[in-house]
């Protein structure tokens, strides 16, 4: 596997690309950064999370637990079942 390198691009290069969609520079930068930290996990910091988005994000979380759950006592049913028939015979 190889390796990529980073590019990188001139501050004037970045404020031409900015202007060429009509953009204040820092809006994206302000984008680029909020993007790298919804990529690492983190919620976005410029509006708080409404009450529905809170619990939708907590059930979210629990129903990844319970199918975690779920696939584990399927695993342990099928060793149970198979340790059960190699005993009755």
């Amino acid at each position: 596997m190889t390796k990529r390198t980073r590019r990188l691009f001139s501050a004037e290069f970045k404020l031409e690309a900015a202007q060429a969609i009509n953009m204040d520079k820092s809006t994206m930068d302000k984008w680029v950064r909020q993007l790298k930290e919804e990529h690492q996990g983190k919620s976005p910091k410029s509006s708080p999370m409404a009450p529905e988005q809170i619990e939708i994000r907590n059930l979210k979380k629990k129903l990844a637990t319970l199918e975690e759950h779920n696939e584990i006592l399927k695993k342990v049913t099928a060793l149970l079942m198979s340790d059960s028939l190699n005993n009755s015979h």
